[in-house]
Protein backbone atom coordinates (compact mmCIF):
# COMPACT_ATOMS: atom_id res chain seq x y z
CA UNK A 1 0.00 0.00 0.00
CA UNK A 2 2.77 2.39 0.93
CA UNK A 3 4.58 1.48 -2.28
CA UNK A 4 1.51 2.38 -4.34
CA UNK A 5 1.14 5.72 -2.53
CA UNK A 6 4.78 6.53 -3.05
CA UNK A 7 4.45 5.69 -6.75
CA UNK A 8 1.43 7.99 -7.11
CA UNK A 9 3.26 10.77 -5.28
CA UNK A 10 6.19 10.45 -7.68
CA UNK A 11 3.83 10.67 -10.67
CA UNK A 12 2.24 13.81 -9.27
CA UNK A 13 5.61 15.43 -8.59
CA UNK A 14 6.90 14.48 -12.02
CA UNK A 15 3.89 16.06 -13.72
CA UNK A 16 4.22 19.37 -11.86
CA UNK A 17 7.00 20.84 -14.03
CA UNK A 18 5.02 20.07 -17.19
CA UNK A 19 1.83 21.62 -15.80
CA UNK A 20 3.75 24.66 -14.64
CA UNK A 21 5.48 25.08 -18.02
CA UNK A 22 2.17 24.82 -19.79
CA UNK A 23 0.70 27.59 -17.67
CA UNK A 24 3.69 29.88 -18.08
CA UNK A 25 3.00 31.16 -21.58
CA UNK A 26 4.64 34.52 -22.16
CA UNK A 27 3.66 37.59 -24.18
CA UNK A 28 6.08 40.40 -25.01
CA UNK A 29 4.44 43.55 -26.42
CA UNK A 30 6.52 46.14 -28.29
CA UNK A 31 4.64 49.42 -28.63
CA UNK A 32 4.76 53.22 -28.73
CA UNK A 33 3.41 54.62 -25.47
CA UNK A 34 2.79 57.97 -27.19
CA UNK A 35 0.22 56.29 -29.45
CA UNK A 36 -3.06 56.69 -27.55
CA UNK A 37 -4.99 54.22 -29.73
CA UNK A 38 -2.26 51.62 -29.24
CA UNK A 39 -2.24 52.03 -25.47
CA UNK A 40 -6.04 51.70 -25.29
CA UNK A 41 -6.01 48.61 -27.53
CA UNK A 42 -3.28 46.95 -25.45
CA UNK A 43 -4.66 47.71 -22.00
CA UNK A 44 -8.41 47.41 -22.64
CA UNK A 45 -8.53 44.64 -25.25
CA UNK A 46 -5.33 42.71 -25.83
CA UNK A 47 -4.06 42.18 -22.27
CA UNK A 48 -7.49 41.13 -20.85
CA UNK A 49 -7.89 38.74 -23.80
CA UNK A 50 -4.44 37.22 -23.27
CA UNK A 51 -5.17 36.72 -19.57
CA UNK A 52 -8.46 35.03 -20.41
CA UNK A 53 -6.46 32.62 -22.55
CA UNK A 54 -4.19 31.78 -19.63
CA UNK A 55 -1.19 33.96 -20.50
CA UNK A 56 -0.19 35.45 -17.17
CA UNK A 57 3.34 36.66 -17.93
CA UNK A 58 3.00 39.83 -20.04
CA UNK A 59 5.94 42.16 -20.61
CA UNK A 60 5.43 45.66 -22.07
CA UNK A 61 8.35 47.22 -23.98
CA UNK A 62 7.92 50.85 -25.01
CA UNK A 63 10.40 51.30 -27.86
CA UNK A 64 10.04 55.09 -27.96
CA UNK A 65 11.22 55.78 -24.42
CA UNK A 66 13.73 52.93 -24.61
CA UNK A 67 15.41 52.75 -28.06
CA UNK A 68 17.05 49.44 -27.09
CA UNK A 69 13.64 47.79 -27.35
CA UNK A 70 13.32 49.05 -30.92
CA UNK A 71 16.69 47.51 -31.78
CA UNK A 72 15.57 44.30 -30.09
CA UNK A 73 12.39 44.20 -32.19
CA UNK A 74 14.28 44.89 -35.43
CA UNK A 75 16.72 42.09 -34.61
CA UNK A 76 13.84 39.75 -33.77
CA UNK A 77 12.05 40.47 -37.06
CA UNK A 78 15.24 39.84 -39.00
CA UNK A 79 16.08 36.63 -37.12
CA UNK A 80 12.57 35.21 -37.48
CA UNK A 81 12.23 36.30 -41.11
CA UNK A 82 9.07 38.35 -40.57
CA UNK A 83 8.20 39.87 -43.97
CA UNK A 84 8.46 43.70 -43.88
CA UNK A 85 4.91 44.09 -45.19
CA UNK A 86 3.67 42.14 -42.14
CA UNK A 87 5.44 44.29 -39.55
CA UNK A 88 2.99 46.49 -37.65
CA UNK A 89 3.39 49.61 -35.54
CA UNK A 90 2.94 47.44 -32.44
CA UNK A 91 3.93 43.81 -32.06
CA UNK A 92 2.84 41.20 -29.51
CA UNK A 93 5.05 38.10 -29.51
CA UNK A 94 3.51 35.06 -27.83
CA UNK A 95 5.89 32.28 -26.78
CA UNK A 96 8.42 33.59 -29.29
CA UNK A 97 6.48 32.13 -32.24
CA UNK A 98 3.11 33.87 -32.61
CA UNK A 99 3.37 37.46 -33.87
CA UNK A 100 0.33 39.71 -33.55
CA UNK A 101 1.12 42.77 -35.65
CA UNK A 102 -0.98 45.89 -35.07
CA UNK A 103 -4.62 45.88 -33.93
CA UNK A 104 -5.47 42.25 -34.66
CA UNK A 105 -9.20 41.42 -34.29
CA UNK A 106 -10.18 39.47 -31.19
CA UNK A 107 -11.33 36.30 -32.97
CA UNK A 108 -8.01 36.08 -34.84
CA UNK A 109 -6.03 36.51 -31.61
CA UNK A 110 -7.91 33.65 -29.92
CA UNK A 111 -7.48 31.33 -32.90
CA UNK A 112 -3.80 32.24 -33.33
CA UNK A 113 -3.06 31.34 -29.71
CA UNK A 114 -4.20 27.78 -30.43
CA UNK A 115 -1.84 27.35 -33.39
CA UNK A 116 1.09 25.06 -32.62
CA UNK A 117 3.65 26.51 -35.05
CA UNK A 118 4.93 29.94 -36.02
CA UNK A 119 2.27 32.37 -37.20
CA UNK A 120 2.02 36.07 -38.09
CA UNK A 121 -1.32 37.89 -38.04
CA UNK A 122 -1.27 41.49 -39.35
CA UNK A 123 -3.89 44.25 -39.14
CA UNK A 124 -2.16 47.61 -38.81
CA UNK A 125 -5.09 50.00 -39.18
CA UNK A 126 -6.23 51.74 -36.00
CA UNK A 127 -9.66 52.49 -37.47
CA UNK A 128 -12.68 50.64 -36.13
CA UNK A 129 -13.90 49.89 -39.66
CA UNK A 130 -10.81 47.98 -40.82
CA UNK A 131 -11.85 45.74 -43.71
CA UNK A 132 -9.21 42.99 -43.79
CA UNK A 133 -6.25 41.32 -42.12
CA UNK A 134 -3.30 39.24 -43.33
CA UNK A 135 -1.92 35.98 -42.02
CA UNK A 136 1.22 33.99 -42.73
CA UNK A 137 2.75 30.75 -41.53
CA UNK A 138 6.15 29.67 -42.91
CA UNK A 139 4.55 26.42 -44.11
CA UNK A 140 2.26 28.42 -46.44
CA UNK A 141 1.76 31.68 -48.31
CA UNK A 142 0.67 35.11 -47.13
CA UNK A 143 -3.10 35.46 -47.46
CA UNK A 144 -5.52 38.33 -46.86
CA UNK A 145 -9.07 37.84 -45.56
CA UNK A 146 -12.11 39.97 -44.68
CA UNK A 147 -11.86 41.23 -41.11
CA UNK A 148 -14.56 38.83 -39.84
CA UNK A 149 -13.22 35.74 -41.63
CA UNK A 150 -12.06 33.13 -39.10
CA UNK A 151 -8.44 32.02 -39.11
CA UNK A 152 -9.74 28.47 -39.55
CA UNK A 153 -10.14 29.35 -43.25
CA UNK A 154 -6.39 29.92 -43.53
CA UNK A 155 -5.55 26.79 -41.58
CA UNK A 156 -7.76 24.68 -43.84
CA UNK A 157 -6.15 26.19 -46.95
CA UNK A 158 -2.60 25.55 -45.76
CA UNK A 159 -2.68 22.01 -47.13
CA UNK A 160 -3.08 23.30 -50.68
CA UNK A 161 -0.54 26.11 -50.43
CA UNK A 162 3.05 26.08 -51.59
CA UNK A 163 5.63 26.15 -48.79
CA UNK A 164 6.35 29.69 -47.59
CA UNK A 165 9.76 31.31 -47.58
CA UNK A 166 11.52 33.92 -45.52
CA UNK A 167 11.18 37.27 -47.25
CA UNK A 168 14.06 39.73 -47.14
CA UNK A 169 14.02 43.42 -47.97
CA UNK A 170 16.42 42.72 -50.84
CA UNK A 171 14.45 39.87 -52.41
CA UNK A 172 10.91 41.17 -52.25
CA UNK A 173 10.86 44.93 -52.58
CA UNK A 174 13.21 45.82 -55.41
CA UNK A 175 14.76 48.50 -53.22
CA UNK A 176 18.21 48.31 -54.80
CA UNK A 177 17.27 49.68 -58.24
CA UNK A 178 14.91 52.19 -56.64
CA UNK A 179 17.66 53.53 -54.36
CA UNK A 180 20.15 53.77 -57.24
CA UNK A 181 17.77 55.54 -59.62
CA UNK A 182 16.23 57.87 -57.04
CA UNK A 183 19.66 58.84 -55.64
CA UNK A 184 20.86 59.69 -59.14
CA UNK A 185 17.71 61.69 -59.92
CA UNK A 186 17.94 63.50 -56.58
CA UNK A 187 21.53 64.49 -57.41
CA UNK A 188 20.47 66.10 -60.68
CA UNK A 189 19.30 69.36 -59.17
CA UNK A 190 20.21 72.92 -60.19
CA UNK A 191 20.88 74.03 -56.62
CA UNK A 192 24.07 71.99 -56.11
CA UNK A 193 25.11 72.41 -59.76
CA UNK A 194 25.00 76.21 -59.58
CA UNK A 195 27.14 76.44 -56.44
CA UNK A 196 29.72 73.95 -57.74
CA UNK A 197 30.10 75.76 -61.07
CA UNK A 198 30.30 79.12 -59.31
CA UNK A 199 33.01 77.76 -57.00
CA UNK A 200 35.04 76.26 -59.86
CA UNK A 201 34.76 79.47 -61.91
CA UNK A 202 36.01 81.48 -58.92
CA UNK A 203 38.97 79.12 -58.44
CA UNK A 204 40.04 79.81 -62.00
CA UNK A 205 39.84 83.56 -61.42
CA UNK A 206 42.36 83.24 -58.58
CA UNK A 207 44.67 81.25 -60.88
CA UNK A 208 44.24 77.79 -59.36
CA UNK A 209 45.77 75.01 -61.44
CA UNK A 210 43.67 72.23 -62.96
CA UNK A 211 44.97 69.81 -60.33
CA UNK A 212 44.13 72.31 -57.58
CA UNK A 213 40.60 72.74 -58.90
CA UNK A 214 40.09 68.95 -58.99
CA UNK A 215 41.37 68.53 -55.42
CA UNK A 216 39.25 71.36 -54.03
CA UNK A 217 36.23 70.10 -55.97
CA UNK A 218 36.76 66.64 -54.48
CA UNK A 219 36.87 68.10 -50.96
CA UNK A 220 33.72 70.12 -51.68
CA UNK A 221 31.80 67.06 -52.99
CA UNK A 222 32.99 64.84 -50.11
CA UNK A 223 31.67 67.40 -47.63
CA UNK A 224 28.30 67.46 -49.40
CA UNK A 225 28.21 63.66 -49.17
CA UNK A 226 28.98 63.78 -45.44
CA UNK A 227 26.35 66.45 -44.71
CA UNK A 228 23.63 64.64 -46.67
CA UNK A 229 24.56 61.30 -45.12
CA UNK A 230 24.34 62.71 -41.58
CA UNK A 231 20.95 64.27 -42.40
CA UNK A 232 19.81 60.86 -43.62
CA UNK A 233 20.98 59.10 -40.45
CA UNK A 234 19.07 61.56 -38.28
CA UNK A 235 15.86 61.33 -40.31
CA UNK A 236 15.96 57.54 -40.54
CA UNK A 237 16.37 57.18 -36.77
CA UNK A 238 13.49 59.58 -36.19
CA UNK A 239 11.29 57.63 -38.63
CA UNK A 240 12.13 54.30 -36.99
CA UNK A 241 11.34 55.61 -33.52
CA UNK A 242 7.94 56.92 -34.57
CA UNK A 243 6.82 53.30 -34.53
CA UNK A 244 4.79 53.82 -37.71
CA UNK A 245 7.29 53.36 -40.56
CA UNK A 246 4.72 52.14 -43.11
CA UNK A 247 2.55 55.20 -42.54
CA UNK A 248 5.61 57.44 -42.83
CA UNK A 249 6.61 55.72 -46.10
CA UNK A 250 3.19 56.56 -47.55
CA UNK A 251 3.44 60.09 -46.22
CA UNK A 252 6.88 60.43 -47.83
CA UNK A 253 5.51 59.30 -51.20
CA UNK A 254 2.75 61.91 -51.02
CA UNK A 255 5.37 64.50 -50.04
CA UNK A 256 7.35 63.75 -53.22
CA UNK A 257 4.23 64.26 -55.32
CA UNK A 258 3.44 67.60 -53.64
CA UNK A 259 7.02 68.85 -54.07
CA UNK A 260 6.97 67.72 -57.68
CA UNK A 261 3.86 69.82 -58.25
CA UNK A 262 5.68 72.80 -56.67
CA UNK A 263 8.54 72.35 -59.16
CA UNK A 264 6.07 72.26 -62.05
CA UNK A 265 4.40 75.38 -60.64
CA UNK A 266 7.78 77.15 -60.58
CA UNK A 267 8.26 76.27 -64.25
CA UNK A 268 4.83 77.59 -65.26
CA UNK A 269 4.70 80.64 -62.97
CA UNK A 270 7.33 81.10 -60.22
CA UNK A 271 5.32 83.93 -58.67
CA UNK A 272 2.01 82.07 -58.36
CA UNK A 273 2.78 80.63 -54.93
CA UNK A 274 5.42 81.79 -52.41
CA UNK A 275 6.81 78.27 -51.69
CA UNK A 276 9.86 77.25 -53.78
CA UNK A 277 12.36 74.40 -53.77
CA UNK A 278 15.65 76.26 -53.69
CA UNK A 279 18.55 77.18 -51.46
CA UNK A 280 17.29 79.62 -48.78
CA UNK A 281 18.11 83.19 -49.78
CA UNK A 282 19.51 84.05 -46.33
CA UNK A 283 22.34 81.53 -46.89
CA UNK A 284 23.61 83.03 -50.17
CA UNK A 285 25.98 85.54 -48.55
CA UNK A 286 27.44 82.89 -46.24
CA UNK A 287 28.07 80.50 -49.11
CA UNK A 288 29.79 83.20 -51.17
CA UNK A 289 31.99 84.17 -48.23
CA UNK A 290 33.31 80.62 -47.82
CA UNK A 291 33.70 80.16 -51.58
CA UNK A 292 35.83 83.32 -51.83
CA UNK A 293 38.34 81.99 -49.29
CA UNK A 294 39.58 79.47 -51.86
CA UNK A 295 41.28 77.09 -49.40
CA UNK A 296 40.83 73.38 -48.68
CA UNK A 297 39.22 73.96 -45.25
CA UNK A 298 36.87 76.54 -46.75
CA UNK A 299 35.98 74.10 -49.56
CA UNK A 300 35.04 71.53 -46.89
CA UNK A 301 32.94 74.06 -44.97
CA UNK A 302 31.31 75.28 -48.18
CA UNK A 303 30.43 71.74 -49.25
CA UNK A 304 28.98 70.91 -45.84
CA UNK A 305 26.89 74.08 -45.84
CA UNK A 306 25.68 73.41 -49.38
CA UNK A 307 24.70 69.88 -48.31
CA UNK A 308 22.58 71.38 -45.53
CA UNK A 309 21.18 74.25 -47.59
CA UNK A 310 20.25 72.18 -50.65
CA UNK A 311 18.08 69.88 -48.54
CA UNK A 312 14.99 72.12 -49.00
CA UNK A 313 15.71 72.04 -52.73
CA UNK A 314 16.22 68.30 -53.21
CA UNK A 315 15.20 66.65 -49.95
CA UNK A 316 11.73 65.49 -50.99
CA UNK A 317 12.94 62.35 -52.73
CA UNK A 318 15.42 61.74 -49.90
CA UNK A 319 12.75 61.81 -47.18
CA UNK A 320 10.50 59.41 -49.09
CA UNK A 321 13.32 56.92 -49.66
CA UNK A 322 14.38 57.16 -46.02
CA UNK A 323 10.80 56.48 -44.89
CA UNK A 324 10.67 53.48 -47.22
CA UNK A 325 13.97 52.14 -45.87
CA UNK A 326 12.74 52.51 -42.29
CA UNK A 327 9.65 50.46 -43.18
CA UNK A 328 11.26 47.80 -45.37
CA UNK A 329 14.72 47.13 -43.95
CA UNK A 330 16.58 46.56 -40.72
CA UNK A 331 18.64 49.47 -39.42
CA UNK A 332 21.95 48.17 -40.80
CA UNK A 333 20.46 47.21 -44.16
CA UNK A 334 19.01 50.70 -44.34
CA UNK A 335 22.42 52.13 -43.49
CA UNK A 336 23.99 50.26 -46.43
CA UNK A 337 21.29 51.56 -48.76
CA UNK A 338 21.84 55.06 -47.39
CA UNK A 339 25.56 54.93 -48.22
CA UNK A 340 24.69 53.84 -51.76
CA UNK A 341 21.98 56.48 -52.18
CA UNK A 342 24.36 59.28 -51.22
CA UNK A 343 27.04 57.95 -53.54
CA UNK A 344 24.55 58.16 -56.42
CA UNK A 345 23.53 61.62 -55.20
CA UNK A 346 27.04 63.02 -55.74
CA UNK A 347 27.75 61.16 -59.02
CA UNK A 348 26.36 64.06 -61.14
CA UNK A 349 28.61 66.49 -59.25
CA UNK A 350 31.62 64.24 -59.87
CA UNK A 351 30.80 64.19 -63.59
CA UNK A 352 30.48 68.00 -63.67
CA UNK A 353 33.77 68.38 -61.81
CA UNK A 354 35.51 66.12 -64.33
CA UNK A 355 34.23 68.15 -67.29
CA UNK A 356 34.66 71.52 -65.57
CA UNK A 357 38.35 71.01 -64.86
CA UNK A 358 38.89 73.08 -68.02
CA UNK A 359 38.26 76.81 -67.66
CA UNK A 360 36.52 77.23 -71.04
CA UNK A 361 34.31 74.21 -70.43
CA UNK A 362 33.40 75.60 -66.99
CA UNK A 363 32.22 78.84 -68.56
CA UNK A 364 30.06 76.96 -71.09
CA UNK A 365 28.62 74.66 -68.42
CA UNK A 366 27.75 77.66 -66.26
CA UNK A 367 25.93 79.30 -69.18
CA UNK A 368 24.16 76.03 -69.97
CA UNK A 369 23.07 75.58 -66.33
CA UNK A 370 21.65 79.11 -66.17
CA UNK A 371 19.73 78.66 -69.44
CA UNK A 372 18.36 75.21 -68.58
CA UNK A 373 17.60 75.65 -64.87
CA UNK A 374 13.91 76.36 -65.48
CA UNK A 375 13.48 73.33 -67.75
CA UNK A 376 15.28 71.15 -65.20
CA UNK A 377 12.67 72.12 -62.63
CA UNK A 378 9.91 70.89 -64.93
CA UNK A 379 11.71 67.60 -65.58
CA UNK A 380 12.45 67.21 -61.88
CA UNK A 381 8.80 67.85 -60.96
CA UNK A 382 7.54 65.21 -63.39
CA UNK A 383 10.09 62.65 -62.19
CA UNK A 384 9.21 63.31 -58.54
CA UNK A 385 5.51 62.76 -59.19
CA UNK A 386 6.21 59.52 -61.06
CA UNK A 387 8.53 58.32 -58.30
CA UNK A 388 5.91 59.05 -55.64
CA UNK A 389 3.32 57.05 -57.61
CA UNK A 390 5.76 54.13 -58.03
CA UNK A 391 6.41 54.01 -54.26
CA UNK A 392 2.68 54.12 -53.46
CA UNK A 393 1.74 51.42 -55.99
CA UNK A 394 4.61 48.95 -55.64
CA UNK A 395 6.35 49.52 -52.32
CA UNK A 396 3.85 50.49 -49.57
Amino acid sequence: MRLRQAFLLLLILASLPFSYAKEQREAVIYYNEACTDCTIYIKERLIPLLKEEGITKIVLKDYINNPEYRKELISLNEREGIPPRLQGHLTAVIDGRIFLEGHVPEHAVREALRWEGKLVVYQDSMKANAKSYRVWAPVGEIREYPIDEPLATYFSELKEMKPGRLESAYATTGLLPLVIVSGLLDGINPCAFAVLLFFIAFLYTIKKTRAGVLKMGAVYISAIYLAYFLIGIGIMKALIFTGRPHFMAKLGAYLIIILGLINIKDYINPFAFPVHLRIPSFSHATLRRWAYKGTFPSAAVLGFLVGLCTFPCSGGIYVAILALLSAKTTYFQGLAYLLLYNLMFVVPLIVILAFASNEKVTKRLKEWEESKARGMRLASGIVMILLGVVILVWFV
